[in-house]
C-alpha cells in the first residue's frame, strides 16, 4: 500500500465541557491546537464553533462572525489547511450552519447522510440522555448539499450506519450527488456501528470503486486497532479530541498534537506515508493553497 494518507484532525467537537477537557474554544486557542495537529501531520481541521461568551464554550455557535474569526485565526496560523465545518443540527432549521459557511466558505463541510436513533444505555439500565433522533431526511440532505455547491465546499458524507452507506449511492444514482462521494465511516456512537475492525471490509465492499474514504472512530483505547485497519486498508484517516481522550496505550492524551502523531504511525505501520497539505488537496479534488488563498 502506497497511498498516502490524509489526517484530519477534530479538535474540539460540539458539547464536550473545556472546563473538564483540554478542549479548545477561542480563536486562539484553537489555532494554536490547529498549528500543533498540522505540524504533527494533519492537514485537515475539522471545526465545530463554540460560544465565546464567559463560561459558556461548552455550547456550540452558529454565529457567523466566531466561525469567520476561528477560520481566520486557524488559517493564519496552517498555511493552506484545509478547513472541515460541522454542520449538525437537530431539526429542520440549517440556516446556522449555513450562514456559517457562506461567512467562510470551507473547503469541506460534513453532510450527515441520514438519520439516526442517538442513544445510550447506562449499566443501571436508564438512558444517559433522553432518546433522541438526529434526523437527516434526503430533504434536509438535499438542502445541506445545494448550499456546498453554492460555496464550491466538498461534501464529506458522515455516515453513522450501513444502511446510511447505502443511501450515499442513491443520492448519486438519483442526481443529488453528481459523485464520486466522499464517505466517512463514523464508528463507536453506541446506536450505530460498532468500532469494530471487522465491519471495514463489508463496508468499503459497499462503496463505488474510485471513492474516498475514512474512519471517525470514537472510544477509548479499543478505537486503535480500528485505526490501523483503516490505515491497512487504505483508508484516510481522523482523530482529535472530538473522538478520543484516549492514546494507544490507554494513557490520556492532553492535546490533539499527541493523538495525531499516534495516528500518523498507523499510516507508517503499514508502510503508508502522511500526505501533506499539497497532496492532500489534489487527491481530495481542491484547489491548490495558492489558488485557495486569491
Amino acid at each position: 500500500m502506497n497511498q498516502k494518507a490524509i489526517i484530519t484532525c477534530a479538535l474540539t467537537g460540539v458539547l464536550t465541557d473545556p472546563a473538564q477537557h483540554p478542549v479548545p474554544v477561542t480563536p486562539e486557542q484553537m489555532a494554536r491546537e490547529a498549528k500543533a495537529a498540522f505540524d504533527a501531520g494533519a492537514t485537515v481541521m475539522h471545526v465545530h464553533f463554540r460560544s465565546q461568551q464567559p463560561g459558556m464554550g461548552r455550547l456550540p455557535s452558529w454565529e457567523p462572525q466566531v466561525a469567520s474569526e476561528i477560520a481566520q485565526a486557524i488559517r493564519e496560523a496552517c498555511p493552506g489547511v484545509i478547513f472541515n465545518q460541522s454542520t449538525g443540527v437537530v431539526g429542520p432549521d440549517i440556516e446556522g450552519p449555513l450562514a456559517c459557511m457562506r461567512a467562510i466558505r470551507p473547503e469541506i463541510a460534513a453532510c450527515n447522510a441520514g438519520s439516526l436513533n442517538y442513544l445510550k444505555a447506562t449499566s443501571a439500565g436508564t438512558w444517559a440522555w433522553p432518546p433522541m433522533l438526529f434526523d437527516n431526511p434526503v430533504k434536509k440532505v438535499d438542502a445541506f448539499l445545494a448550499a456546498m455547491r453554492d460555496t464550491g465546499t466538498l461534501p464529506e458524507f458522515e455516515c453513522f450506519d450501513l444502511g446510511i452507506v447505502r443511501c450515499v449511492d442513491m443520492y448519486v444514482k438519483t442526481g443529488m450527488y453528481p459523485g464520486p462521494a466522499h464517505y466517512n465511516f463514523v464508528m463507536g456512537v453506541e446506536s450505530g456501528m460498532p468500532a469494530d475492525p471487522a465491519l471495514l471490509p463489508i463496508l468499503t465492499g459497499l462503496i463505488p470503486a474510485g471513492c474516498a474514504w475514512q474512519v471517525t472512530a470514537i472510544g477509548r483505547a479499543n478505537i486503535w486497532p480500528l485505526h490501523q485497519r483503516a490505515a491497512d486498508l487504505g483508508g484516510h484517516l481522523r482523530t482529535g479530541l472530538e473522538d478520543t481522550f484516549y492514546l494507544p496505550d490507554g494513557g490520556k492524551a492532553s492535546s490533539n498534537a499527541q493523538l495525531v502523531e499516534a495516528l500518523a504511525q498507523c499510516a507508517r505501520n503499514t508502510g503508508r506515508e502522511v500526505a501533506n497539505v499539497e497532496e492532500a488537496r489534489h487527491m481530495l479534488g481542491l484547489a491548490p493553497a495558492e489558488a485557495a488563498l486569491a
